[in-house]
């Protein structure tokens, strides 16, 4: 474990400042709002995928080795590998992750995903075909040691090419990164480096569960500019615990001093499995200890505005670009436009053809299938034309504009009339505007478009929010 390398940055005045523990935070956390839509509560509001999670079933989980022994898939494919291992938990945190795990035990895990990768590769659906995209996520990428990132990516590269990707994403924490290590970063052919930062200040950092403080991340990024990845990405996370529009003002500004290819933003929300929560069950809490979503859209408009004036473009709910002509976010975008993805390791998501699947979300019975020779697949869900129509309408909205020609041209569908009601809805409130072809979100729509994207979702569905 790497130790604090300076004493936490506290500002006297600051509110919030003498919360000296994350349940001291909840238990002084206010009142449920008036309005409960204001106020943050427990539960999942990102919308990341359609259907929902929770319709995918352990029963159609066998229907994706149908799929995979099927024609040769014709749509841009994607590999993502998911790499569990951090050296914290974070307080808002509900991924997969482990912090207790030794080297031994990191390797067997890499050596079964390397496992499952060929045999993904021997799947007649898959032959053949190279990655337009790549992707590290976790946990923490970053973690892992330079053998272990070589062996890894080495091994990938001989199953699944990607000499031709257009984007090597990979997610790195700041306080696991030496000179060394994202010189071997840079040498695997990484074009975006995703640093999450989340906040510059140590107070804040340490009241939410995070490894690193800001001398760790000022360090990475300096050294990251110097090695020129094509791509640096900071990741900024507004409303944590004890956050103040103040710090935030300063977050805000420290990020463009930097001068970052782009800028991921997201509203703090409090899942059920994190940390933060179980404190909140304990204080009988049901309001967490963060800011309110009106809080949140305020701070993040003032950092789309903020960099705005510094030259950067907003390009989604959550992203700012400072060379839009340059600057991609191809695992993204290529994902919502309905590409393949060839997702492995514990508890990671995937995508075929319309079938979407999950893995087994425990290390133990993941590792375990892939001794067997079998595809660690626990849940899935196959998609009817309908809902794939659904699904990339909801999502490509978050990019804040969407064409109907676009998809009129791709599914026979004009959706100014399959939408008619709620773009009716959404307009007639100020979040949406239709001018001939374009379906255009206000920015006070595009602030809070996870939220209003229910409307669009099919009726047995929609009992799924927030949850």
């Amino acid at each position: 474990m790497v130790p604090d390398p300076s004493p936490v940055d506290a500002v006297p005045d600051r509110p919030g400042a003498q919360h000296a523990s994350l349940g001291d935070a909840v238990r002084g956390a206010p009142s449920p709002s008036a309005d409960p839509d204001e106020a943050t509560g427990a539960g999942n509001y990102f919308v990341a995928n359609y259907p929902p999670f929770s319709f995918w079933q352990r029963e159609q989980a066998g229907r994706v080795e149908s799929v995979l022994e099927g024609p040769r898939g014709e749509a841009d494919l994607g590999v993502y590998f998911h790499i569990p291992f951090c050296r914290k938990r974070c307080h808002f945190c509900y991924f997969r992750v482990y912090t207790d795990r030794n080297a031994a035990e990191i390797n067997g895990y890499l050596q079964a995903g390397l496992r499952e990768f060929r045999l993904y590769a021997g799947k007649t659906y898959l032959a053949g075909r190279k990655p337009k995209f790549v992707y590290f996520g976790g946990g923490t990428p970053s973690y892992l040691s330079v053998a272990q990132l070589t062996e890894l990516t080495t091994g990938m590269r001989d199953l699944f090419p990607w000499d031709e990707a257009e984007e090597v994403a990979f997610e790195a924490e700041p306080g696991t990164l030496t000179e060394k290590k994202l010189e071997a970063i840079r040498n695997l052919g990484i074009t975006r480096l995703s640093l999450g930062v989340e906040n510059f200040d140590d107070h804040i950092l340490e009241l939410n569960g995070r490894a690193h403080r800001s001398k760790e991340l000022h360090r990475a990024i300096a050294v990251a500019k110097e090695l020129a990845f094509p791509q640096i990405n900071i990741d900024l996370i507004a409303g944590m615990v004890d956050e103040t529009e103040e710090n935030w003002k300063r977050c805000v500004e420290q990020a463009i001093a930097y001068q970052p290819e782009s800028v991921t933003i997201y509203q703090m929300e409090v899942p059920y499995n994190t940390t933060i929560y179980q404190e909140m069950k304990a204080a009988g809490q049901l309001t967490a200890p963060v800011a309110g979503w009106a809080t949140k859209r305020q701070w993040v408009s003032y950092a789309f505005d903020a960099f705005e004036a510094a030259g950067y473009t907003v390009t989604s709910a959550t992203t700012v670009v400072k060379d839009p002509a340059k600057t991609k976010f191809v695992y993204r975008d290529s994902l919502w436009a309905g590409a393949d993805l060839l997702s492995a390791g514990v508890a990671s998501f995937g995508h075929f053809a319309g079938m979407h699947y999950q893995n087994n979300a425990d290390i133990g019975p993941y590792m375990m299938a892939l001794d067997e020779g079998k595809l660690p697949v626990y849940r899935a869900y196959q998609t009817n034309a309908d809902e794939r129509l659904l699904r990339e309408f909801i999502l490509r909205l978050k990019l804040g504009r969407v064409t109907a020609s676009y998809y009129l041209a791709k599914y026979g569908v004009d959706p100014r009339e399959r939408f008619a009601q709620p773009l009716a809805y959404l307009q007639s409130e100020g979040f949406l505007s239709l001018a001939g072809d374009e379906i255009s979100l206000s920015r006070e729509g595009l602030l809070q478009v996870d939220r209003l994207l229910h409307e669009f979702f099919l009726p047995q569905h929609r009992h799924a929010r927030y949850t």
